[in-house]
């Protein structure tokens, strides 16, 4: 494989490197690097030189790095949750025809594309560029290569980020899925709180998390019209589409509140997304990484116990919080799980995982494996720090540098 780098050098004498995963995992990082985000890493850049990659077999035309995988990850409408073993076995037929064809222009990298595998890209840099230890930035899905680089290569590691990022690093899967849905329920009762306590609230002056259960349960039991996007919207549908709309914080919480009221009136058009061009939830298919690293049902029997298991966890999300909804499209897969979660060892250095109020829990519960780590919280929504958050960053740029952890506690 030939993996192509990009690299902002140092403002002065370089003291060293600092390798950076945007997430995705879409693969076309070079492109980014200097346009998107050479600003943002001009305090890094006075100590350090700031290098990123093309990862392995990325699609399309996104990344550089070959051979590429010539498949099509176009977004799609999310599968229905099979209701019987019929239904399960036509999902399972269907995503095994889909991955095949993909899997056939290239078996060998296909069956390699894992986070575990781009962590060995990542230490194959490391040697290339000299450097004695590894110093890593991982945002979103990037934080799964930066967990796997700290299982397979804990005495190489220096520093190493986690921005915006869930656990890939637990014992229990079960346990970690039920603990991810309770992270999205607070979400959801942050918007209900916020209801209660605001007058312009579309349902102010009655219980919101009751409209909410009324009609995701009427939608369970028949689907509701959403005209807009000429689509029905399931019970699924609505608390996927409601949970993201609460992820977004106070400024798209009225639209939900109206959402939410013009369904019980027999339109839910105000759960799609802005400039819809699909009926509502897609997502871009899971590519070949995301369907190796996270465990699978494997059976209608085990996805039924699972999804109830989460709608006891969490009544008001359920199953379907992202990451349960796309993992669908993975049963049938072709290629076993070759990277399943498990625990990062003790002996690592201190981490230091950066979020969000609906990201940092999740981020919390890997570094708090490993003594000595800290995390940065944000008390607003957003997805990942480093960019948008110049305080976050500076306590970031300062760990990636000189190894200073900030005090514990610390909030952006």
């Amino acid at each position: 494989m030939t993996l192509v780098l990009g690299r902002l050098k140092a403002e002065g004498r370089a003291r060293g490197s600092v390798l950076v995963g945007f997430g995705g995992p879409s693969g076309g990082y070079v492109r980014a690097l200097g346009d998107l985000f050479g600003e943002a890493y001009g305090g890094l850049r006075r100590r350090m030189d700031v290098v990123t990659w093309d990862i392995r077999g990325g699609p399309g035309n996104l990344g550089m790095s070959t051979p590429r995988l010539r498949c099509d990850w176009r977004m799609a409408v999310v599968p229905r949750y099979p209701r019987d073993e019929a239904e399960y076995e036509q999902l399972t037929a269907t995503n095994r025809a889909d991955a095949e064809k993909c899997r056939s222009t290239d078996p060998e990298l296909f069956d390699n594309m894992d986070s575990a595998s781009n962590a060995r890209d990542m230490e194959a840099i490391r040697r290339a560029l000299g450097e004695p230890k590894l110093n890593f930035y991982g945002a979103s899905y990037a934080g799964f290569f930066g967990q796997a680089y700290a299982r397979l290569f804990p005495h190489r590691v220096r520093t190493l980020v986690l921005d915006g990022t869930w656990s890939h690093s637990n014992e229990n899967w079960q346990s970690e899925l039920a603990a991810l849905a309770q992270d999205h329920e607070r979400t959801l009762r942050r918007f209900f709180d916020w209801c209660a306590a605001d007058t312009s609230c579309a349902l102010h002056g009655g219980d919101a998390s009751r409209h909410w259960r009324e009609v995701t349960a009427r939608a369970d039991r028949e689907p509701i019209p959403a005209p807009s996007v000429d689509a029905d919207y399931s019970g699924r549908d609505l608390r996927a589409l409601g949970l993201l709309a609460a992820l977004r914080g106070p400024e798209r919480w009225g639209r939900l509140a109206e959402a939410i009221r013009d369904a019980e009136r027999g339109d839910a058009s105000g759960f799609a997304p802005a400039g819809a061009r699909l009926p509502y939830p897609a997502v871009p298919a899971p590519g070949a990484v995301e369907c190796l690293d996270w465990p699978r049902a494997h059976g209608y029997q085990r996805l039924s116990a699972m999804t109830d298991q989460l709608h006891r966890t969490a009544p008001h999300v359920g199953a379907s919080a992202p990451l349960p909804m796309n993992l669908l499209r993975c049963e049938g897969w072709p290629t076993p799980v070759t990277n399943p979660p498990q625990p990062l060892p003790r002996h690592l250095p201190p981490l230091l995982g950066a979020g969000a109020w609906n990201e940092i829990d999740a981020v919390g519960r890997v570094v708090a494996q490993v003594p000595g780590s800290r995390t940065i919280r944000h008390e607003a929504a957003g997805h990942t720090l480093y960019l948008d958050n110049p305080c976050a960053r500076a306590h970031i740029d300062r760990y990636l540098t000189s190894r200073i952890m900030p005090e514990p506690g610390t909030e952006c």
